[in-house]
């Protein structure tokens, strides 16, 4: 079997599913296997997410409003404060399949105790919700990439990466339509979560399958059972130049795309409020669900387009530097139309844009600038940075709303402003990190190639 981290062997030949896969990116000889595993693997995810992720949106936005929804965000990130440490304890005391098994029953149970909650009634549970399921998706999805990243190596990853993200590029909308179809039939948000919990047992069964399949490999078996270093998760950010400029660029990147979510929350709640004014058979929260519902369905069809066709070809004719750099130049456009006072019809397809290019080329970027670190740095660093320092994001986007709207009276168009300036940071910290990935690489290549 071809080892996935070194490509193939000079004298391997190509099969039938390789040479299909070559019409997304350069697939060698015996890697399609473990590629399509982990595509599926993916996609499943992302299914069960999406499902989840649209039903949040009438729990928090009909009760509280599109400010709720802000402010809410900023809990996720100290309920991370907890969990990071929590996370980094656990990867250093059982194997990388162990940590993985004890993340995924964890979350599936959660969600079974969602629904009993609200059979009984607690109030505030969709608040609760909202932080849970913020909590869910970047633990879940930064686990499976530190899995991604453990098993390819730089070079491997490079040229794989965006085929698999072609799996949480496609299972997006699937889950998001799944979602408004159920609103529009008129079943409960949270009886929808049973999906969800029956995809995540699928989805932990091909863990099981891939970490056998490369179990198998050379390097691989002994990596397979190798418990982490002790250490903590936040530290090996802190102790990194290159970690400390990942761990920024997440952080200015969420701010302006959770800016962005409140930018069109706000609007859809006050276009769901005018719909039941004009006809009271329309509720809010069904208004609210469905938008949302179609939204994703359609920022995610387009994700799949560019992620099957355009992002590989980005990478191999730009490299890293094309995908680390086209989200910011597509948000300075995005914000740059809200703020000259775009409707919400442009509102709406600037989102688009921009949302579909993260879900997409900025979120290949953000799975290969971990390629050249440590394995303690991509399973403990990596789930600090995907969690806490996004969520971290949320915090300083949350403050941004309570000025903007209690001391400002900012509109659509003043918050779009301070994106426009955040953005321009966001370039310049894209760059620093842009300079310090290729000196990395540059040395990892310089080194002697053991087995991965």
């Amino acid at each position: 079997m071809t080892e996935p981290g070194s490509g193939s062997r000079p004298e391997a030949q190509p099969g039938p599913l390789d040479r299909l896969l070559r019409v997304f990116s350069d697939v060698r000889a015996g890697e399609a296997g473990t590629v399509l595993l982990m595509t599926l693997n993916l996609f499943l995810l992302l299914v069960g997410y999406y499902i989840v992720k649209t039903a949040r949106e009438p729990l928090v936005l009909a009760t509280g409003g599109a400010e709720l929804k802000s402010y809410a965000s900023a809990g996720q990130a100290l309920t991370l404060m907890g969990f990071i440490p929590l996370y980094s304890w656990l990867s250093s005391r059982v194997d990388r399949m162990r940590l993985i098994v004890t993340l995924i029953v964890f979350f599936a149970l959660n969600i079974e105790l969602f629904y009993l909650g609200a059979l009984a009634g607690i109030p505030y549970l969709g608040v609760v919700f909202f932080i849970w399921v913020g909590i869910f998706s970047l633990a879940t999805i930064a686990q499976f990439w530190s899995f991604g990243n453990d098993i390819y190596r730089r070079e491997a990853g490079e040229r794989l990466f965006p085929i698999i993200v072609i799996g949480q590029t496609a299972g997006a909308p699937l889950g998001a339509k799944v979602a408004e179809e159920l609103f529009e039939a008129g079943v409960d948000a949270y009886a929808m979560l049973h999906v969800t919990a029956a995809l995540l047992v699928v989805h932990l069964g091909l863990y099981w399958v891939v970490n056998r399949r490369e179990a198998r490999r050379p390097g691989q078996a002994q990596a397979s059972h190798q418990v982490l270093a002790a250490g903590d998760g936040f530290a090996l950010v802190f102790r990194s130049r290159y970690l400390k400029l990942i761990a920024l660029l997440l952080v200015v990147l969420n701010t302006v795309n959770t800016t962005g979510e409140y930018i069109i929350g706000r609007t859809v709640v006050e276009q769901a409020r005018a719909a039941a004014a004009a006809d009271p058979s329309i509720t809010q929260s069904a208004f609210i669900g469905s938008f949302y519902g179609n939204y994703y369905f359609w920022v995610n069809i387009a994700t799949v387009l560019i992620q099957a066709f355009l992002v590989s070809r980005i990478v191999r004719y730009l490299g890293v530097a094309g995908v680390l750099l086209a989200l910011p130049v597509v948000a300075l456009g995005a914000y740059g139309l809200i703020g000259a006072g775009a409707g919400f019809a442009a509102v709406r397809w600037a989102k688009t844009a921009e949302n579909s290019t993260d879900y997409s080329i900025m979120n290949t970027a953000r799975q290969m600038i971990w390629l050249p670190t440590t394995r303690e740095e991509k399973y403990k660093a990596k789930q600090a940075a995907d969690t806490f320092f996004v969520r971290f994001g949320d915090v300083l986007s949350a403050g941004l709303v309570f000025v903007g709207t209690t001391w400002l009276a900012l509109g659509v168009r003043g918050f779009a402003s301070a994106n426009l300036i955040l953005v321009l940071v966001w370039l310049s910290v894209a760059w620093l990190l842009l300079r310090e990935y290729r000196a990395l690489a540059a040395r990892q290549a310089a080194e002697p190639r053991t087995a991965a």
